[in-house]
């Protein structure tokens, strides 16, 4: 793993493997720590190689306060298109995150193999397999009630998905707070109420309790991810959730990971739900159409290949990417993806 830290701003951008082509997001905040890019890094390794991509994870952060964000992002956007214009570089390619907009580093895709295709979509094939992964053990549940941590943009999609499947969506919490619907909130009710007001719309549909208490729902599963490490071992305390399925990376620690497990608890892996992206990925300049139903079909079957495993699907999916990496690497880069 390398860190390149710029000269021009105060950024800096993680590579995961070296000479290989890498891939992942930039975010942007008054003070990123590396560290924290590191781990975002390596679970976008896992996630390629899970879906057998020889790509390298990468991370990227600027550092700026609100009154000098403009001439940050500038200079960052320039110092890494000088970079991908040099002779034998290997692609970089990232995707605005918290604290950025897409058009806001829009000129780093002159140097982007993915096609337009795949930014228009990606969000929509991540949702997919999200809903995916949430219908493959909602199907091995008694109870098929879901709450939704941390609902934004693509939860309308999202819940849409799910209710197909079959799912009754009993709690929704966004930074504003959790609300809850013993009966399973109307998909409709909740598109119009999202796009009327945004993360405040809970206080529209019912009784607003805390934004963690979504982490308690008695519900056959827990769809989360709205940070790293948003399941710590306090909150795995009172997980009642028979599944827990990231839509975010990272979104479960290693304590808690524990935690989970003995509680019965069991954890999909993030880098395996969050996949479906991958499914329209340029595979050696070819472009693969966007497909929903080849996303979710992706993300299904690599689930079921570890849902039985004896040390739980997460571990299990960690040691099927790694089988891929010693396919293409020398070696494993050192640590597993959990916070």
């Amino acid at each position: 793993m390398t860190t390149r830290k710029l000269t021009t701003t105060d950024g800096f951008v993680v590579r995961d493997l070296d000479n290989a082509p890498a891939a992942g997001i930039v975010r942007l905040a008054p003070k990123l720590l590396v560290d924290g890019a590191t781990w975002l890094a390596r679970s976008q390794t896992y996630q390629f190689a899970v879906f057998g991509r020889k790509v390298s994870g990468a991370s990227a952060g600027i550092n700026a306060p609100a009154e000098t964000r403009s001439e940050a992002i500038a200079a960052f956007v320039a110092e890494l298109v000088a970079d991908a214009s040099a002779e034998g570089s290997d692609p970089l390619m990232l995707e605005a995150a918290r604290g950025l907009g897409d058009k806001e580093i829009l000129e780093l895709r002159s140097h982007d193999p993915r096609p337009e295709s795949w930014w228009e979509s990606r969000q929509a094939l991540r949702t997919a397999g999200v809903a995916a992964a949430a219908g493959l053990v909602l199907d091995t549940a008694d109870d098929r009630s879901v709450a939704i941590e941390g609902f934004d943009a693509n939860g309308p999609a999202l819940v849409s998905d799910l209710v197909a499947r079959g799912a009754r969506i009993t709690s929704i919490s966004t930074a504003t707070g959790t609300i809850s619907n013993d009966a399973g909130f109307d998909p409709m009710a909740l598109t119009d109420a999202w796009t009327t007001h945004g993360a405040a719309f809970v206080a529209e549909l019912g009784e607003v309790d805390s934004a963690d208490a979504v982490l308690r729902a008695p519900v056959g599963v827990l769809i989360a991810g709205s940070k790293v490490g948003v399941i710590g071992d306090g909150a795995a305390a009172g997980i009642q959730a028979r599944f827990v399925v990231p839509n975010g990376p990272l979104p479960v620690t290693a304590k808690a990971l524990a935690m989970l497990g003995r509680l019965g608890v069991i954890v999909l892996p993030d880098f395996v739900s969050t996949g479906g992206h991958l499914a329209a990925w340029p595979d050696e300049g070819d472009v693969v159409a966007p497909d929903a139903a080849a996303a979710a079909a992706m993300v299904e079957v690599a689930l079921r290949q570890v849902l039985e495993h004896p040390l739980g699907p997460l571990l299990g999916a960690c040691e099927s990417a790694e089988a891929f990496l010693l396919t293409w690497r020398d070696s494993l880069p050192f640590g597993r993806p959990i916070a």
